[in-house]
Formats: structure tokens, C-alpha cells, sequence
């Protein structure tokens, strides 16, 4: 991977403003990245940065978290158990657009004399502006100005305040306002965008070549106007509306069109200069999985009612106030460093913007900013965002393992169909069914299933919702634990080992192998937690632990083997390599040479077949180095440093996932430079698009990484087991790192420097949290500072693959891998 040691953000286009992110120029060739840097969203619905007039976009996306439409999926040899039906987001109807014309020239930016130009997305108020100064081929000059907002509170509304000002002469405006359904592009009826000229990339999403979206109601209502579809396969239903206001002193009429594709009010102005021309355009969407178009309708105009009563003003203000909320629970500062600080805002922005009103709902990877991933729910969610949501919102947690809850059934039916007991969660999803039709690098990851179960306990132990894990959620951690006892087995040939066979770890490029370390230590603490969670249960509420058992059949005989299974669990372990091997055969594989792997093969996956990438070491992302993030724990001190600094060598980073990994330990070892570099890598990877591909929506679980970055990396949080730790690392040209946790009510605000840490308590009560070691009682109105006397050594340099020493000898036999030493500066 090609880590980064400077800002890569072109300035120039984009200066450095810490609570916003301006862009200063329009460049049609980055439309693609800008309208995702742009995006509004809440979680349930997302307008993509395109421009009001409807016109130079790369993808006209507006995207509602879940709205999706179903096909078969053709494999070319067919097997039992294969992912059938294929799921897609759905690009809905556009209501963005607003065409203007000004003595009857179109306004199209990328063609027009633009005088002035700047766009804002505000991090403080969830607005996107515009200003535009545009000299006419007549040479009259006219100013535009629009706000764009999608609800936090509101999360069927959107709005969008457009406004055009002739500076110094009478002109003839038309202003078109649609809803729009769009029918372009190479597709009859273009829903999904497009595999760029057909090139095979697997995280696009897909496209159809028939109609998706069936008409199924119009209406006009004054200048109301509400269009409903629903999809061809998976009979899903939606019903947009629009509703306009114009607020002018000159004089003006309008007309109206409605068909089954097209909504138009169209205003004609007399303007005069001096006079400004506001159009004020509330939209709303509803969507269901069975309810009638014609109801969803009746939603949309009682949400557009609710806008009404309050005017435009006071739905912006409500929206601040909402962001104001957020960034108290959840910003954190870095003291001198204006680049980085915007970066993490507009990072920690776009997890507000991709989670907080799913509302049960899942968090797609790309959020609602664009269609890459097909609007799929993996596993990003579990280890990426809801950590930081467990500690900064723990609601909308809550919210995010609930949809999982409710997707237990289908697991089930999943975990049976693959001949096993309890449940196993779908590796990609939108409605609860497996959609991955490559199973070895999906269906076989089956750690997911200890990824969700970790995640609820991470939930648990840092809100105290025992009710939550008590009333329900505790038949994740059951069947889980099901599926691995199953699934897993005894040898028996005197290795009383417990032992995993053919999964596919994070890992994407070592596919179907024996005890996948990251796996099988996963899967442990998943049997753990089950065990711990049902004699709890049954401690503290007899009652609903026999209501549980009753309605899951749970017998004792099995807590002992979960119990048994978790002690007994193979966890690879090389004595001569002094590593943990990815997995029972990874070492004997030939290595990769990454250093003199050319730039343009890259990312591997799509320049080698998959056949000659399982052949050797090499790794897509972060595998064993993810589980000493995550059960740090159960590794020593000593065995994570040989193991990041071998598996360091290898890791492509092909996966935006990997790099905010890498990070962490890295700090944690003792490479506080490298570490640095991976968390710029991974903070500015939708920012500078470093891979290509930010044109396809954000890269939710990157965004949140960077908080874990920030938090477990450099601030050395750490959580096992529920104990709140701190050893913090800050990078040598950092001065102070402020973040907050919120502890079961209690927020906690550490600010972290090179010297000491300072632990204050901003609401609740109480805390208790150790540093370095030492437990601190935290109580509000007594801040602590506990200075920071030892953080460890300093290691210097990267290793590659060029210091590990060969992979097999001449006779096949496997040759001891190691690392250089390594200076360890005083």
C-alpha cells in the first residue's frame, strides 16, 4: 500500500476550513468524487452532491436505506446452496432538480462564464450551500444561491431553498422544478450506475436492463405533486412527493405537468434586478416493503404538511441544534493540525450522515451516498461503526443490532441450508438472504456471525442495556454459539483441540482454509460471551431464562460444550516463525513480491485471477492483525509485534478496511511514525479518492475507523471484557487529542497530550476507567490528570517483503520466517 505522510487534498480547490468542506472551483472531471463528497443524507435517505439544475452529473443517485429491487443470480455451474436471488438499491426518483433558464439560456455549469463559484457542506448545521456568479451570453450577471438539507429529525424530509438575483438587468427566468424518474443512459430504463465502459470491478453495484420502477399513482394537489412505483421483483413501494413555494416581489405565473415519470412546476419571472427570486421545494419519501403506493402517498403529504407549519428557517435551526447534540457526543479535536481536523470532521460527519436515522434499519458500507456494494449490509457494520456508536450513540447502536436481531430468522434457515445448527448470518445483504454469488470470499466468512455477536456484547458492557441482551438479542449470542459448536470439531488422534475447517477469514485473498486464526479466536470469545450471557440471565431473572430456554430449546449439555470448545480452541501458533500463521497452511505458501508489483496491477483483485492470488502469502487486508485489535487481550505483548511486523510486509491494502487496523497496532507496538501514515492513508481515502472508487459512495466502514484510529490508536482505549483502559501514543508533532466516550450515561471527555492525560466527566455521574494500569473513579465537577510517564518504545521503519527470509526450501520444506531487528530509538 502506498501510505501517505502529507495532506493529498488539492487546497487550491478545496482550502482548509475545520467545520466545513469548501470547494472553490467546478470541475466537471471530478464530479464523480464531489457528488459523494456532497452528499446530505440521515441515515434513511440520501441526496447525492449533484448540482440543482440536473445537469453534468456522474450519478443522479438519490438512495433510501433498503429500497431495493431483486434478480436472479445466473451462476455458470450450479450447486446446492448457492446465493439465488441477487438485491440491489434502487436509484429512486430524483428530486433534486431545479433547471433555471434566464432569457431562455440554460444554465449548465460546465459551459457557462462563471464569474464566482463556492460550495460548502457545513459539518455545524448539515447544510450544503451554493453561490454562483454567472455572466450570461448577453453579459447579464446573475447570482444563484441554494441550501440543501436532509433531516436529522425529520427523516422523511429533505429540502432545498433555491435562489437566483439579477445583479444589474431585467430578464425573463424560468425556474423548473422536478421529480424526476430518469429513463437514459445505455439501459432502456437506467436505475443503477453503470460498470464504467464495461470493465469488471465487483464493488459496483449492478445495473438492470429492464424497468424497475412500475408507475403506480400520480396526483397533483395545488403545487403538490406525489408520483408512486413500486419495484418489478421484489415488490417493494415508494411514493415521492414535492411541494413548492415561491417568495418573490416580482411579477410571476406557473404551470404544472404530472405524468407517470415526470412531475413539473415550471414559474416564469419577470425579474428585475435588485428583486431576488426564492424557491422554497419540500420533498418527502416513504417506502415499504408491502404497503400500497397510494398509502405511501397519504404519508407524503401528511410529512409535507408538518414541513408547512414551520418555515424554512426553523427547520434549518432544528437542524443545527441537532448537529450540536452530536458534535458534543462525538467530536474530537486535534490541537494544531486545521487538515487533519477538517478531515476527521467531515469523516465523523459522514457516519452521522450514513446511521443516524436507520431507525432499525441496516447501515449499508456506502451509506445512502451512492450505489457501490449494490446498498449491501455486511459485516463493516459490527467491527466499524458500532463501535462508535456503542460509545457516542448508543441509540442508534441499539437500533443497529436490533435490524440484526431481526434477521435471525433467515439466518437460521441459512445455517440449515448449510447443514448446520443455530445461525449464520448472511456475508451480504439488504433483505436477510445471502446475495453473494462468490462464496468463497463471502458466503465461507463466516466469522461474521462472532462479529455481530461481539459487537452486542462491545453494546452491552459500555451502556449497561442488560434489558436489551435479556429480552431478545441473547438468541444472537445462542445460535452463534450453535453454529460454532457444529461447526467446529474434536480430532481425534490426540490433538484434544477444537478445530474450525474451510472458512475464509477478513482476508479476501486466502479463501476456504483450516482454522483461520482471526476466525477461530473470534469464534472463542463468541462461545464465551453466550455462556457468560445465559448464566447471568439466569442469575439475575429466572423467569426470562426459562422463557428463553423454552423458546430456543436450550439444554445444559450444550453450555458445557460451548464452555469446553472455547478453552480447548486451536489457535495456530509457528514456534520457529515466532507468529501466529493466518491460518494451518499460510506458511507454506510462497510469498508474494509486493515491492516490485507494478502500481498498475493494482488492486490485485482485479488484474489477477483469484487461482493466483490464493497461491501465495499475500493479503487483501488486515486478518491477524484485526484479531490482535480486537482480542488484544489474548495476545502477549511480544507476540503482537512479530505478528504485525510480519503480517505488515504483506498486506496489500486493497481493502479501504485494513488501514485503520494497521494503525492501531501500530501504535500499540511501538511504530508510532507508521501508524501515523496508516491513519492519513485511511482519513483521506474518500478526500484524495485514493482508490479510485469514491465515486461509487463513501466508505462508511473507513469513516468509521477513523475514529477508532483516533480513539483505540492514538488515545490507546481498549475494552476487553468490558474495562475501560487508556495508554495513549500520541504521534511526536501532536500536541493534544480531546475525545468523549460515554460510559453507561456517564460522558467522559479525555484529553490526551504528550505528557498527561486529563479525564473530565461532562454529563452523568460517575466513571471508572484505568490508565496505564492505575483505575481512576471519575466524578463529575473533579477532573483527573494522571501524567503519561512511560508509553513504550519507538520503532522505527517498515518492514517489507524483502526482510522476511524466503517461504520454502529447495526439498519443500518450510523455512523459518522472520522479520530484521528493528531500532528501537531511546
Amino acid at each position: 500500500m502506498n501510505l501517505i505522510t502529507a495532506d493529498p487534498v488539492d487546497r487550491n480547490h478545496f482550502p482548509v476550513d475545520e467545520w466545513a468542506l469548501v470547494e472553490t472551483e467546478f470541475d466537471v472531471a471530478q464530479q464523480g468524487r464531489n457528488e459523494t463528497l456532497f452528499t446530505v443524507g440521515n441515515g434513511y435517505l440520501g441526496l447525492r452532491g449533484n448540482l440543482d439544475e440536473g445537469r453534468d452529473g456522474h450519478a443522479y443517485g438519490t438512495y433510501v436505506n433498503g429500497f431495493h429491487e431483486t434478480w436472479p443470480i445466473q451462476h455458470a455451474e450450479e450447486a446446492y446452496g448457492f446465493a439465488r436471488v441477487g438485491q440491489t438499491i434502487v436509484n429512486v426518483p430524483d428530486a433534486k432538480i431545479i433547471r433555471l433558464y434566464v432569457d431562455d439560456e440554460p444554465f449548465v455549469l460546465s459551459k457557462a462564464d462563471i464569474l464566482r463559484h463556492s460550495r460548502r457542506l457545513d459539518f455545524s448545521d448539515g447544510l450544503l450551500t451554493r453561490e454562483i456568479e454567472w455572466r450570461t451570453p448577453s453579459g447579464k450577471h446573475v447570482l444563484i444561491r441554494s441550501r440543501r438539507m436532509v433531516s436529522f429529525t425529520d427523516r422523511h424530509l429533505a429540502i432545498i431553498d433555491y435562489e437566483v438575483e439579477m445583479l444589474d438587468a431585467e430578464a425573463s427566468i424560468l425556474i423548473s422544478s422536478q421529480l424526476l424518474n430518469r429513463q437514459d443512459g445505455v439501459d432502456e430504463y437506467q436505475v443503477n450506475l453503470l460498470k464504467e465502459g464495461g470493465a469488471f470491478d465487483p464493488r459496483k453495484a449492478e445495473s438492470f436492463r429492464d424497468r424497475v420502477l412500475q408507475p403506480r399513482l400520480k396526483r397533483i394537489e395545488d403545487t403538490r405533486y406525489l408520483l408512486g412505483f413500486s419495484t418489478t421483483n421484489s415488490r417493494m413501494t415508494i411514493a415521492c412527493g414535492i411541494e413548492h413555494d415561491l417568495l418573490t416581489d416580482n411579477e410571476w405565473d406557473q404551470t404544472s405537468h404530472i405524468e407517470d415519470d415526470l412531475a413539473t412546476h415550471a414559474y416564469r419571472i419577470k425579474a428585475k434586478p435588485g428583486r431576488p427570486v426564492r424557491l422554497l421545494k419540500n420533498i418527502s419519501y416513504h417506502t415499504s416493503r408491502s404497503v400500497p403506493a397510494r398509502e405511501l402517498a397519504d404519508r407524503c403529504s401528511r410529512t409535507l404538511d408538518r414541513a408547512r407549519e414551520m418555515s424554512t428557517e426553523e427547520h434549518f435551526r432544528q437542524q443545527r441544534a441537532w448537529l450540536t447534540d452530536f458534535w458534543s457526543r462525538s467530536d474530537v479535536e486535534i490541537e494544531g493540525q486545521p487538515a487533519i481536523q477538517q478531515a476527521v470532521r467531515w469523516n465523523l460527519f459522514q457516519l452521522a450522515q450514513s446511521t443516524a436515522r436507520t431507525d432499525g434499519g441496516g447501515i449499508a458500507a456506502k451509506g445512502v451516498s451512492g450505489s457501490g456494494y449494490g446498498g449491501h449490509y455486511f459485516w463493516d457494520t459490527e467491527v466499524y461503526v458500532l463501535p462508535f456508536l456503542s460509545y457516542t450513540a448508543p441509540v442508534v447502536a441499539r437500533n443497529a443490532l436490533r435490524f440484526r436481531q431481526s434477521m435471525l430468522e433467515p439466518a437460521r434457515a441459512r445455517a440449515a441450508e448449510l447443514n448446520q445448527r443455530g445461525a449464520l448470518f448472511p456475508w451480504r445483504t439488504i433483505n436477510g438472504e445471502e446475495s453473494s454469488a462468490y462464496y468463497a470470499a463471502s458466503t465461507a466468512q463466516y466469522h461474521i456471525d462472532a462479529d455481530i455477536s461481539y459487537a452486542l456484547m462491545q453494546y452491552v458492557a459500555a451502556t449497561g442495556d442488560d434489558d436489551f441482551l435479556n429480552r431478545g438479542a441473547i438468541d444472537i449470542l445462542v445460535e452463534t454459539a450453535r453454529m460454532w459448536a457444529d461447526l467446529g470439531f474434536w480430532r481425534s488422534n490426540g490433538d484434544d483441540n477444537f478445530h474450525i475447517h474451510g472458512v475464509t477469514g477478513p482476508d479476501e485473498y486466502t479463501t476456504v482454509v483450516n482454522d483461520n486464526l482471526y476466525t477461530n479466536v473470534m469464534a472463542r470469545a463468541n462461545l464465551r460471551s453466550a455462556v457468560r450471557a445465559v448464566a447471568s440471565l439466569q442469575a439475575i431473572d429466572g423467569p426470562a431464562h426459562a422463557r428463553m430456554v423454552a423458546r430456543l430449546g436450550l439444554g445444559d449439555d450444550e453450555l458445557d460444550e460451548w464452555a469446553r470448545a472455547a478453552e480447548r480452541m486451536h489457535i495456530p501458533f509457528d514456534e520457529r516463525a515466532g507468529i501466529h500463521p493466518q491460518d494451518a497452511a499460510f506458511l507454506e505458501k510462497e510469498l508474494w513480491d509486493l515491492e516490485n508489483t507494478p502500481p498498475s496491477k493494482r488492486p490485485l483483485l482485479l488484474h489477477y485471477h483469484p487461482l493466483v492470488i490464493y497461491r501465495f502469502q499475500v493479503l487483501k487486508q488486515a486478518d491477524v492483525v484485526l484479531a490482535l485489535h480486537l482480542q488484544g487481550h489474548e495476545f502477549t505483548t511480544r507476540q503482537k509485534r512479530s505478528d504485525f511486523e510480519y503480517y505488515e510486509a504483506l498486506t496489500t491494502g486493497d481493502s479501504t478496511l485494513s488501514a485503520v487496523v494497521q494503525s492501531i497496532i501500530a501504535a500499540e507496538v511501538g511504530y508510532h511514525d507508521l501508524a501515523l501514515r496508516y491513519f492519513l492513508s485511511s482519513l483521506f481515502v474518500d478526500l484524495a479518492d485514493l482508490h479510485r472508487n469514491t465515486s461509487d459512495g463513501i466508505h462508511v466502514a473507513s469513516t468509521g475507523g477513523v475514529w477508532s484510529a483516533l480513539v483505540y490508536g492514538f488515545g490507546g482505549m481498549r475494552d476487553h471484557n468490558g474495562r475501560i483502559t487508556l495508554e495513549p501514543r500520541l504521534p511526536e508533532a501532536w500536541t493534544r487529542v480531546s475525545f468523549r466516550i460515554t460510559l453507561r450515561g456517564t460522558r467522559v471527555r479525555a484529553d490526551v497530550m504528550q505528557d498527561a492525560i486529563t479525564l473530565t466527566v461532562e454529563t452523568g455521574d460517575t466513571a471508572t476507567v484505568s490508565v496505564h494500569g492505575r483505575p481512576i473513579e471519575l466524578t463529575a465537577g473533579f477532573p483527573v490528570t494522571v501524567p503519561l510517564d512511560d508509553q513504550g518504545p519507538r520503532l522505527t521503519g517498515a518492514p517489507t517483503t524483502s526482510d522476511i527470509e524466503g517461504s520454502r526450501r529447495a526439498d519443500g520444506s518450510l523455512v523459518t520466517a522472520s522479520i530484521p531487528r528493528i531500532t528501537v530509538n531511546p
